[in-house]
């Protein structure tokens, strides 16, 4: 039995993955009562993030963060 990750269970969920490996994980599902947990665990997270009302960061944090991304500034204080 082919163990699968979390990522490959959230490319499941989003539908990523290659139609050979959806097979290959919704015949795991029917057998594993564990991955079956693990797959409505995701499923009930992505429901509730979807449900988060999300905030815009300020142009200073964004101007910070590609400064530091390309190397013109030390986070360290």
């Amino acid at each position: 039995m082919t163990n699968f990750t979390t990522e490959d269970l959230l490319m499941f969920l989003y539908d990523e993955l290659s139609p050979m490996k959806r097979k290959q994980i919704e015949e795991a599902l029917q057998q594993n009562w564990a991955l079956r947990e693990k797959l409505q665990v995701l499923r009930e997270a992505a429901a509730r993030l979807s449900k988060c009302k999300l905030k815009s960061p300020t142009d200073k944090t964004v101007g910070l963060l590609l400064n530091y991304a390309a190397g013109k500034v030390s986070l360290s204080r």
